[in-house]
């Protein structure tokens, strides 16, 4: 068996040669390099190493002592280190050579692909050309690592990173182990693959799976809307030409909030006797 087919996998081999660079290590019938760089021991000939198998930047087989969980066969969360257009993102598994996460495999969307020090949940893949790829998690595949919920996380507050993005809502497994889906409904923006995010259980299905908000609880959207309005008050000088009877899509475009939440808030703020509306208009009060 060839040793390129053990290529993104972990073997066993022995120490044949040594050089000013390195090691030279064998199976009995092909032979690799163990470059210093990618080792922090020292060997000696018959040694047997257990070693990484990877490709290299100039593309040749190459063997490291660091030996990643992720493997071909094997999932791991991994953080991104770097995104390049046309190209996709990379991904830091532990060895001295980032692996891609082309963009064939990423939305088509780029506003939610994976930033940097975003953590996917990833394994590994070779191609035909024997070079290394990462490949993300399917939903079957985070099934297998997820947890069934019970209806005690109820309304309980939960983080974790989304898998998976859709128009129609965003997939993600929590902290606990729980796999979530948050609705289109639930949340302000869309996530990115591979964000980290906070939200509350609205619901716990049969299977033990749960719905996800990721939109701030009343009281807090509350103080938040209403510390929006405040701010491009200021910014006006105390003066803005939106009130209650607005349309809805110009305070949508304006506040980035439903007309509905603009009129609590605003309301609020006359009940404080922060603001007072007059002729089409919204003044701040002066103190």
């Amino acid at each position: 068996m060839s040793l390129n087919e053990y290529t993104g996998q972990t073997i066993e081999l022995t120490v044949v040669r040594i050089v000013d660079f390195g090691y030279f290590l064998s199976d009995g019938e092909e032979d690799v390099l163990l470059h210093s760089n990618d080792t922090d021991r020292n060997f000696e000939e018959g040694d047997k190493v257990e070693v990484f198998l990877f490709v290299e930047s100039r593309g040749r087989l190459a063997a490291t002592t660091t030996i990643p969980k992720v493997q071909v066969g094997q999932y791991e969360w991994v953080s991104v280190v770097d995104v390049k257009d046309g190209l996709g993102v990379f991904l830091d598994i532990g060895i001295t050579k980032d692996i891609l996460l082309g963009e064939e495999d990423l939305p088509v969307v780029k506003a939610v692909w994976p930033q940097k020090g975003d953590l996917l949940y990833i394994t590994l893949r070779v191609n035909r050309n024997n070079m290394i790829y990462a490949r993300m998690a399917t939903d079957p595949v985070i099934q297998e690592i997820s947890v069934a919920a019970d209806r005690s996380a109820f309304n309980k507050n939960v983080h974790g990173y989304v898998y998976r993005t859709a128009r129609v809502g965003s997939w993600m497994i929590t902290a606990e182990g729980f796999k979530g889906f948050i609705h289109e409904s639930q949340r302000r923006t869309e996530p990115r693959i591979g964000e980290k995010v906070e939200g509350r259980i609205i619901d716990v299905k049969p299977d033990g799976s749960v719905n996800i908000s990721i939109l701030p609880r009343k009281q807090e959207a509350l103080d938040e809307d209403a510390e929006k309005i405040m701010a491009y008050l200021d910014q006006r000088n105390g003066a803005m030409p939106y009130h209650d009877k607005s349309m809805a899509e110009d305070i949508q475009e304006r506040f980035g909030m439903s007309k509905g939440s603009f009129k609590r808030a605003l309301g609020r703020l006359m009940k404080e006797d922060k603001v007072y509306q007059e002729d089409n208009w919204t003044y701040k009060k002066e103190k």
